[in-house]
């Protein structure tokens, strides 16, 4: 069974690539050295750790008026995420985000509520001389609304006022000055009609062995002209995100071939690709228990890292698909696992809430990019947590 079963309207995104964005330079040639100074990379278990509790009211609080289209949610019920995560050590992102969906009344399908995610995050930064020490600094605010005839996640509309808009800001503590920066830019996600989805092909190297997984049904989530915010603190600069993470309806599987984050560090143009996969393991009593497991194995710059022909050796007795998933040390990436505990609806296979444990390893990565990664992999709370 996937952790994917079935998507309502609300949950399902589109996309308008809009150039550049905020002021950022779109850019033509980056280089990535900055970003692979060998003094600024980071190996460690745990770079980004905490748990997220999923109440799905949505699907438990039902609408008994009878005036909306049969199984929509009452009015006025929201998804609630609520967390605490440690990333990259010295930043904490705690709160909430809430999901609420389209409804519609059951006669004549008139919109009778629209769809937003809510974000109300508290930023808070550790001392890296003293991890003991930690400031709150600011807030990650705001509300995405869902496009009525599009379904599109638009992350700098705000709400329907046009105020609210999704921002990170930063108060004014110490010698640090504060500031606002909103996001912007659209998701494009799962498709609402999963008949009209297509095979592709994902390839991965290693070393001189090239091998390769067929997805027969590949959903896309894309990112195009999507800003990530800055912050918390200045030395993550706002990033331009595009590419794509796609899912496998038959496995439960994401893969990518190239998601692109571009931003500058010290005056300098940086773009990292993240390729790669994360797999969904059931735990063989999940029927019972609701366990299963998301195991990462995404890769940074790969192209620009490739390893080492006797690196590569040791995957030459695998199949392609074992040798696709095989975590390959040797290039940076990020690994570990995000596990699941759900509690289903009974008497179905959906869950109405579940505990979801983060234990993500770095590997030869900076801390931008383990922080870019968290906030794109925060903004798809709802898509990559769907039944």
């Amino acid at each position: 069974m996937n952790r994917f079963r079935s998507l309502t309207a609300s949950s399902v995104l589109s996309v308008a690539l809009l150039g550049g964005i905020a002021g950022l330079p779109l850019v033509a040639a980056p280089s990535v050295a900055m970003a692979q100074a060998a003094d600024n990379l980071i190996t460690k278990d745990g770079i980004i750790t905490g748990t997220m509790n999923i109440d799905f009211q949505t699907r438990t609080r039902l609408d008994t008026s009878g005036d909306l289209k049969p199984g929509s949610a009452a009015l006025g019920v929201a998804d609630k995420y609520s967390f605490v995560f440690r990333v990259a050590d010295t930043t904490e992102f705690a709160g909430e985000v809430t999901r609420q969906p389209n409804l519609y009344s059951k006669v004549i399908g008139s919109k009778k509520q629209s769809a937003f995610l809510g974000f109300n995050i508290n930023l808070a930064v550790f001392n890296p001389k003293d991890l003991k020490q930690k400031k709150n600094v600011g807030k990650w605010v705001g509300q995405v609304p869902v496009d009525a005839s599009s379904g599109a996640f638009d992350l700098g509309a705000g709400d329907k006022e046009g105020e609210r808009r999704l921002r990170i800001a930063i108060d004014t503590v110490g010698s640090a000055k504060g500031f606002v920066d909103e996001f912007q830019g659209r998701l494009v996600g799962k498709a609402e009609k999963k008949e009209t989805l297509a095979a592709y092909t994902y390839k991965r190297v290693i070393g001189t062995k090239t091998v390769e997984v067929v997805v027969k049904k590949s959903d896309p989530m894309r990112f195009e002209g999507l800003k990530l915010a800055k912050g918390p603190s200045e030395i993550y600069p706002a990033t331009i995100v595009s590419g794509r993470l796609d899912y496998d309806y038959e496995t439960g599987n994401w893969f990518t071939d190239g998601i692109r984050f571009r931003y500058q560090m010290d005056g300098k143009d940086v773009e990292d690709v993240i390729t790669g996969s994360i797999k969904w393991v059931e735990d063989a009593n999940r029927a019972t228990n609701g366990k299963g497991v998301y195991d990462f194995n995404l890769r940074f710059n790969e192209d620009k890292n490739k390893s080492a022909a006797n690196e590569a050796a040791a995957f030459d007795k695998m199949s392609n698909e074992d040798a696709f998933f095989a975590v390959d040390n040797s290039v940076p990436s990020l690994t570990g696992t995000i596990s699941y505990t759900d509690t289903m609806i009974s008497g179905g296979e959906t869950p109405s809430s579940s505990k979801v444990d983060y234990s993500l390893n770095a590997n030869k990565l900076t801390k931008q990019q383990v922080v870019n990664f968290f906030k794109l992999w925060l903004i798809a709370v709802g898509p990559t947590n769907d039944e």
